[in-house]
């Protein structure tokens, strides 16, 4: 699997350089003319054949109503303001011939280089339902509230900026989104507010407004080969972008270099997932309750039933929520995640976080600032803040198992001093590795119980498979006796940041050489795991790009 998966990496990032991508700036004489070019500008006035450059489309519901074929290309006039939803159904193009919906420039020099979609209204800003070979690039979509039109009168229960869906068995996919800003998504009117325990719900249960959704749950259909790159989703009622299948039902996703900003759900989140890369995401206030139709509460990532992927790079900050929350978590039912290279900071819920049944999941060669400042009770917080969570919660109502085979090495945890640092650990976790790891708490730390909806019962431990030495503490304090599992082989020093509490990466390079240079262990599978890592234990570089060589220096920074 992880040999396919690296293939499968290198494809779409060779096919992302050289995608042709249609923009704004491409002169209407170099548009390719065959297969068939769709010019759609509400402004025209002119009267050549409908549809052409001179002659364009004036409305999406004329673009709907054209037979796409392999190669054609849907150009909208960038700066202008489409009303309603661009729908294509049983649409495919083909390998070498996409069809590509984007901007074009039809000769006024506009200050906006995106065309505009406005589905206020309408369910959806483009929905693409059972199509194959599709590149959407360089438009916006916004859809502000406004009461949703339908054919049989019955109101749908979401909208979206884009939704790519399933309906019938099949395989669909192959499906590129780039360039395009989703913005200001809103079922509600404004001043609509939702109920108090709305945000307490485990996803909410009301309607909301989504940035972009991918959903295959028809049995027998397989979703797959999915791009969200180089995209801005900001200001939006619940979750940014959102993955959901069932039983792997979505294969192979690759989001890089996307801006999620302002949601009012989590940033970006995945259920059912096999295959994946998330690289070099700025993810900023998921959980957002600026806006009264907002949730109020998410993540900047989760997973949830899902395997083999690899986060990486991300800036994970500012998540707000009175439960879950952190910068990014995994929840329940997952394998080989892992979560690495990140910089995660100022989120409430926390910055590890494990739940129940997952299977050989790792957090390295991460920072953490200031996370996990939540405190239950206050501001209607129903969970702590934790900056260390494994919970072996997998369900309500089912007996805690797990998680297994967990792996946290090589993070650098700094905590400023008005916070409370809280650490939890299931009685039911079975295989734990903790090591060259630094905990810089200026403050109190204390151990929690992991409150998922029921908290976890009190008692000795029963934890099994324990790797836990050679970690970085301030002071003797930083980790709790009351926690159920304890560093055997503690490291106390200060490893003198160079600018403690600040918000750029090289600020947690350490001073303290001598503390930290080559101090670290050489990780190593735990007993009776046959599996480890499936991207290996050993890593080749720290989270600034630094080699490492020999033995790894302590935390996530390898000093040269």
């Amino acid at each position: 699997m992880l040999h396919s998966l690296k293939i499968w990496i290198t494809i779409i990032l060779i096919a992302s350089q050289v995608t042709t991508i249609i923009s704004s700036d491409t002169p209407a004489e170099n548009l390719r003319t065959s297969p068939n070019n769709y010019y759609l500008n509400p402004n025209s006035t002119d009267s050549e054949p409908e549809g052409s450059f001179n002659n364009p489309f004036h409305n999406l519901d004329e673009i709907n109503r054209v037979k796409l074929n392999p190669g054609d290309s849907i150009l909208i006039a960038a700066g202008t303001i489409n009303r309603g939803t661009l729908v294509l159904k049983d649409v495919a193009g083909a390998e070498d011939q996409p069809i590509v919906i984007s901007s074009y420039h039809s000769g006024n020099q506009l200050a906006d280089k995106r065309a505009i979609i406005d589905a206020k209204g309408f369910a959806n800003g483009v929905l693409l339902e059972d199509c194959s070979y599709i590149e959407v690039n360089n438009i916006l979509i916004k859809a502000n509230a406004g009461g949703i039109k339908t054919l049989d009168g019955k109101p749908p229960d979401k909208r979206c900026g884009i939704l790519v869906q399933t309906t019938k068995p099949g395989n669909y996919g192959n499906i590129t989104l780039s360039g395009l800003m989703v913005k200001d998504l809103f079922y509600e009117d404004p001043g609509f507010t939702r109920g108090k325990d709305e945000v307490n719900s485990a996803n909410g249960t009301q309607k909301y407004g989504w940035g972009i959704r991918f959903i295959n749950k028809t049995e027998g259909a397989l979703l797959k080969d999915l791009k969200v790159m180089n995209c801005e989703i900001n200001n939006i009622a619940h979750t940014g972008l959102k993955f959901t299948a069932k039983n792997h039902g979505i294969e192979n996703i690759y989001v890089v270099n996307n801006r999620v900003i302002q949601t009012g759900g989590p940033g970006i989140q995945m259920s059912g997932v096999k295959n994946g890369m998330v690289d070099r995401n700025y993810v900023d206030s998921s959980g957002s309750n600026n806006d009264s139709r907002k949730w109020g509460r998410g993540s900047g990532l989760w997973t949830w039933g899902t395997s083999n992927v690899l986060i990486q790079n991300n800036y994970f900050l500012n998540a707000n929520g009175p439960g879950d929350s952190a910068g990014c978590h995994i929840d329940f039912n997952c394998s080989d995640v892992v979560v690495q290279y990140n910089f995660s900071a100022n989120n409430a819920g926390g910055f590890c976080e494990i739940l129940g049944n997952n299977y050989n999941c790792a957090y390295r060669y991460n920072i953490s600032v200031n996370d996990g400042y939540r405190v239950k009770g206050v501001n209607g917080a129903f969970q702590e803040g934790k900056i260390f969570w494994l919970s072996g919660f997998n369900g309500s109502g089912k007996k805690r198992d797990g998680p297994f085979n967990s792996y946290f090495y090589n993070n650098t945890i700094y905590v400023k001093k008005d916070i409370v640092a809280k650490i939890a650990v299931d009685r039911a976790s079975s295989g734990v590795l903790i090591a060259n790891n630094i905990f810089y708490i200026e403050g109190e730390s204390r151990a929690v119980k992991g409150d998922q909806y029921k908290p976890e019962t009190e008692g000795e431990s029963c934890v099994e498979k324990i790797v836990f030495e050679n970690n970085l503490y301030l002071e003797k304090e930083n980790w709790p006796e009351e926690v159920l599992i304890q560093d055997n082989k503690p490291i106390f020093g200060d490893p003198d940041f160079q600018n403690k509490g600040g918000l750029n990466i090289k600020d947690y390079i350490p001073g303290n050489n001598q503390l930290v240079k080559n101090k670290g262990i050489e990780i190593r599978k735990l007993n009776d795991d046959l599996v480890g890592l499936k991207v290996g234990l050993q890593v080749k570089h720290d989270i600034l790009g630094n080699n490492i060589t020999g033995t790894p220096d302590m935390g996530a920074i390898e000093l040269k």
